[in-house]
C-alpha cells in the first residue's frame, strides 16, 4: 500500500443505505469517510437525452458480467454520488406487513424478516420525511398502518392518467396516488420536463441519494467523501474483526484502517467485495461462514405493457402518479399469481430502439408517442441457485433463475386483459437481470448463522465491526421498488450505531 489512512468509521457506497447511516453518524464524534468508487454525475444536456442514456449508454458502468454459459454484456450499473437513485423512478413504497412474514409462493416461499412491520414502521416515516415523499394515505387497499400522513400531499394526476385511473375505477379497482420523492408544488424545483424516471434530474428536484443524503452530509466537518475510490477488498484482523479496507484511488492503492466497516456497494457489489477479500482464515470470503453470500440474488419479475392510443399522442409529462394493488395478494382465482401495477415514466422513441435494434426510428418514436405505459411488479423468489460469483481474473458471473415466472406470467396476463377494456392494442416487453436495478438479497439477514450472514440489525454474524447495508440484506423482495426500506432499515441502524459510537462500543 502507498498511503496508510485512519478514520473512525469507513462507509463504502454513497446510495440510499450509505448515505442514510452516514446523515444518522453526523455529530456522533466519529470520523467518517464515506468512499464512492464514482464521481459526481455531470450535469450536462445529456442527462436528459434518451439517444444517450438509452443508445449510447453514456452513463452505464464499462465493465462486464457474464451468464453461465459466458454470454458478455454491460449490467444496468450506475457508478455515481447517490448510486442508483440518480437514475430511478422515485417510487417509495412501504413493504407491506405480510412482506416481513413467511409467504408461501408457486415454486416455493419466501422466508420471514428478523424483524416485522411494526418494528420498521417509525424508520419508514422518518424517511419519507427525508426524501419529500408525496403520497396520499388511505386510498391504497394494502396499505399498512401508519402512525403519521404524508408530510407532502399526493402528486396530481396529468389528463391522460386522471383518465386511466377513472376508466380502472369503471373496473371495480381502486388505483391511488403512487407516493413518489419529487419536490413538486409551489417553490419545488420540479419543472416538469418530462424526463425523470430513468434519467438524471438537472434541476436537483429529484429525491436522489446525493441530493437527499450526502450533500447534507457533507455538511457537518467529520464527514468526508472520496470518490472515485473504489474499494478491492477488506482484510480481518486475527480476532475477526475487519481491519483495513485496500482502496485504488485515481490509480493509487490506500489501506483505509477503521474501528467500524459499513458495506453499502449494492447487492451484487457489496457480496463480489466479501467475495475478494478471501483469505487463508476465511477461503469463502468474509462474513460467509453460511455460504450464503453471493447466493439468493433477487431481482423483481418486472414487465413493461404499452397501451397504445392510435388517435392520441400522450402529453403526459410525469405520469408516475399512479398505481395498483388491488392484486398485490392474488386474483381471486388465482392466488400465486400476484403483484404491483404502477406507471413507467415516459417512453421515448430511443428507448425502444435500444432495447429492439431492428425497429426503424419512425416507428419507436411513433408507438413512444401514442402509448401509455405501465410496469407490473411480481416477488422474485430467494433461490440458492442465483447468484453472483467470481471467476479466474476477477470476471464476475450472474447466475439468475428467478422463482415463480409462470405465476408473474398470469399475473401480467390478467392485467392486459384489465388494460384492452382503455386500449386497443397492449404490447408487452420484459426486463431482464441485465438491468439490476432492483438487485437484493446476495448478503441475507437471519436469526441463525448458519443460514444467513447478518443479524437484524445488518451486523455480519463473522464479524462484530462490519455492517452491510444495502438491499443485499434482504432475506426475500417483495413486490414493491426497495428504496424506502433500504433507506429505513438504514435509518434504524445509523441510529443504533451511533448510539453504540458514543457508548464506546467499537474503541479498539
Amino acid at each position: 500500500m502507498d498511503a496508510t489512512i485512519r478514520p473512525d468509521v469507513v462507509i463504502i457506497g454513497s446510495g440510499v443505505g450509505g448515505g442514510s447511516v452516514a446523515r444518522q453518524l453526523a455529530g456522533s464524534g466519529a470520523k467518517v469517510l464515506i468512499l464512492e468508487r464514482g464521481d459526481f454525475l455531470p450535469n450536462e444536456p445529456e442527462n436528459s437525452d434518451a439517444e444517450a442514456v438509452f443508445v449510447e449508454a453514456r452513463y452505464r458502468t464499462l465493465e462486464e458480467y457474464q451468464d453461465e454459459s459466458g454470454r458478455r454484456y454491460r449490467p444496468g450499473q450506475y457508478y455515481y454520488v447517490g448510486g442508483h437513485t440518480k437514475f430511478y423512478g422515485t417510487a417509495m413504497f412501504r413493504f407491506r406487513e405480510s412482506d416481513f412474514r413467511a409467504v408461501a409462493h408457486e415454486d416455493g416461499r419466501s422466508p420471514a424478516w428478523p424483524f416485522s412491520y411494526g418494528d420498521l414502521e417509525p424508520w419508514y416515516g422518518e424517511a419519507e420525511r427525508l426524501f419529500g415523499v408525496r403520497g396520499e394515505a388511505g386510498h391504497d387497499p394494502t396499505e399498512p398502518p401508519r402512525a403519521d400522513p404524508y408530510a407532502h400531499s399526493a402528486i396530481p394526476h396529468e389528463p391522460v392518467i386522471a383518465r386511466m385511473a377513472a376508466e380502472l375505477e369503471r373496473q371495480g379497482l381502486r388505483p391511488f396516488h403512487m407516493p413518489s420523492a419529487v419536490d413538486f408544488g409551489p417553490g419545488g424545483r420540479c419543472r416538469r420536463c418530462g424526463t425523470c424516471d430513468a434519467f438524471a434530474c438537472r434541476y436537483g428536484a429529484k429525491g436522489d441519494g446525493e441530493m437527499r443524503l450526502i450533500r447534507p452530509a457533507l455538511k457537518h466537518p467529520d464527514i468526508t467523501l472520496w470518490t472515485k475510490a473504489q474499494v478491492m477488498r477488506l482484510v480481518a484482523a486475527p480476532d475477526g474483526r475487519i481491519a483495513a479496507a485496500e482502496v485504488m484511488r485515481d490509480g493509487e492503492a490506500v489501506r483505509v484502517e477503521a474501528s467500524l466497516f459499513v458495506l453499502s456497494a449494492g447487492a451484487i457489489n457489496s457480496a463480489l467485495v466479501l467475495l475478494r477479500s478471501a483469505s487463508e482464515a476465511y477461503p469463502e470470503g468474509l462474513a460467509n461462514r453460511s455460504g450464503v453470500v453471493g447466493r439468493y440474488l433477487m431481482n423483481h419479475h418486472l414487465t413493461g405493457l404499452m397501451g397504445l392510443l392510435p388517435f392520441r399522442v400522450n402529453d403526459t409529462k410525469f405520469p408516475k402518479t399512479l398505481s395498483v394493488n388491488d392484486f398485490y395478494h392474488g386474483l381471486p382465482e388465482d392466488a400465486a399469481a400476484r403483484g404491483n401495477l404502477q406507471m413507467l415514466g415516459n417512453i421515448q422513441g430511443p428507448m425502444i430502439r435500444a432495447a429492439y435494434g431492428w425497429m426503424p426510428r419512425p416507428l419507436a418514436n411513433l408507438l413512444a408517442r401514442h402509448s401509455v405505459d405501465w410496469l407490473c411488479m411480481s416477488e422474485d423468489l430467494p433461490r440458492a441457485e442465483s447468484r453472483v460469483r467470481l471467476l479466474p481474473g476477477d470476471r464476475v458471473e450472474v447466475a439468475y433463475h428467478p422463482g415463480d415466472r409462470a405465476a408473474h406470467d398470469r399475473f401480467v396476463r390478467h392485467v392486459q386483459r384489465h388494460l384492452r377494456k382503455i386500449f386497443p392494442a397492449v404490447l408487452r416487453h420484459s426486463f431482464g437481470i441485465e438491468g439490476p436495478s432492483h438487485q437484493c438479497g446476495t448478503v441475507r439477514m437471519g436469526e441463525d448463522p448458519a443460514r444467513s450472514a447478518l443479524d437484524a440489525l445488518c451486523r455480519a454474524h463473522d464479524h462484530r465491526n462490519l455492517y452491510v447495508v444495502d438491499a443485499a440484506f434482504f432475506p426475500s423482495s417483495a413486490a414493491l421498488n426497495p428504496a424506502l426500506t433500504v433507506c429505513a432499515q438504514a435509518l434504524r441502524v445509523g441510529a443504533h450505531l451511533r448510539d453504540a459510537w458514543r457508548a464506546g462500543a467499537f474503541a479498539a
